[in-house]
């Protein structure tokens, strides 16, 4: 006979990018569903656009937790997709926020009403964030040791001979039957060729004594409401809209970088003295993971040019296939078509979203 289950918390929430969700994942969700009667799964990165890094949307992630989970514990698991923000502060309480509204919506007590269970392993620095969720308890368990995401990622996008037996050790059942048909598609090709482009960039950086640490530039400017972006003409992330910038070359300071990479983008009609003048501020976007092409830390720089109408002229050059000024009410609708971390970075320079109340 089955001994009754009597968990020790109402609510555990378990959280993670899970791209895709593996066996090690899986391990530390079963931990969360012994341990409480519901489990809040909270999806990170949910809005950023496809990449090989970041191939699935958090509906697909979703359904791939769903699948694998046996069918009386799928009503007990509510899904909760997060964007990224650079200010950790506002993360931490927009994840409490987000859980709270699903859980109410459920028509369940929030979470700062229960005895609320955080899950989770340290692995590096990036795991900091389970440290941050005070009144919740936080239950660090082992590391699970298996085939890496990374290595996961590359049999899904590159090694066809193993990729079989690699996905089958790496993956419960639920992901492997969500992403057999996904990988006959012509979006895994598409990211499939871009994979293979990183792999090259990733390899010709191998023969480095130390690990590569890569210095960029980006600019935000704004002008009468709008902001302008760019379409990136090359892999990778080609056809998504970014903000102009590139690569710090090795006698530029940043700002000259900056000038310089704006000048050959997007040629803004401005001259120089007056668009130094209109430099507002910078901040350095540092987050390990922020870029596809490995370590990369950029430094922004925004610059406001007023109200003046029309905005000066642009066009594109170099790598980019166009440059336009966006309505910057327009952004939210394009967070899944922006590089990597841009949208972010337009968010904490224009404050695209709302910010939540954080208590002091």
């Amino acid at each position: 006979m089955t001994a009754p289950f009597h968990p020790r918390h109402e609510l555990a929430v378990f959280i993670g990018r899970f791209q895709p969700f593996h066996n090690a994942h899986h391990v530390l969700l079963r931990k969360a569903l012994d341990a409480a009667t519901r489990v809040v799964v909270v999806i990170g990165s949910a809005f950023q656009a496809r990449s090989p890094k970041s191939p699935f949307t958090w509906q697909e992630r979703a359904e791939m937790i769903r699948l694998s989970l046996a069918e009386p514990d799928r009503p007990r698991v509510l899904f909760v997709p997060m964007r990224d923000h650079f200010d950790e502060e506002r993360w931490f309480a927009e994840v409490r926020l987000a859980i709270d509204a699903a859980l109410v919506e459920q028509g369940a007590a929030p979470a700062s009403a229960t005895g609320t269970l955080l899950l989770g392993h340290e692995k590096d620095a990036t795991r900091d964030y389970l440290h941050g969720f005070d009144g919740w308890s936080l239950q660090l368990e082992p590391r699970v040791h298996g085939v890496s995401t990374a290595t996961v990622r590359a049999a899904i996008f590159g090694d066809a001979t193993n990729a079989p037996d690699v996905l089958a050790r790496a993956l419960p059942a639920g992901t492997l039957a969500f992403l057999r048909p996904w990988m006959a598609t012509p979006l895994h090709a598409a990211l499939a060729q871009e994979w293979e482009l990183l792999r090259q960039h990733d390899a010709a950086w191998a023969v480095a004594p130390y690990p590569v640490v890569l210095v960029t530039v980006d600019c935000v400017v704004r002008c009468a409401g709008h902001v302008l972006l760019i379409r990136r003409g090359h892999s990778p992330g080609k056809g998504l809209h970014a903000v102009p910038g590139g690569f710090l070359e090795a006698r530029e300071t940043t700002l000259q970088s900056a000038l310089r990479e704006l000048e050959e983008e997007t040629h803004l009609d401005l001259p120089p003295d007056e668009l130094l003048a209109c430099l507002v501020s910078t901040e350095v976007f540092d987050r390990p993971d922020r870029s596809q092409r490995g370590r990369t830390i950029t430094h922004g720089h925004f610059f406001d040019l007023g109200d003046r109408r029309p905005p000066p002229a642009v066009h594109a050059d170099d790598d980019a296939a166009a440059a336009e000024w966006i309505p910057i009410t327009a952004l939210v609708d394009l967070e899944d078509q922006l590089l990597d971390d841009h949208f972010q970075m337009l968010d904490h320079f224009l404050g695209v979203l709302p910010r939540p109340l954080i208590e002091a």
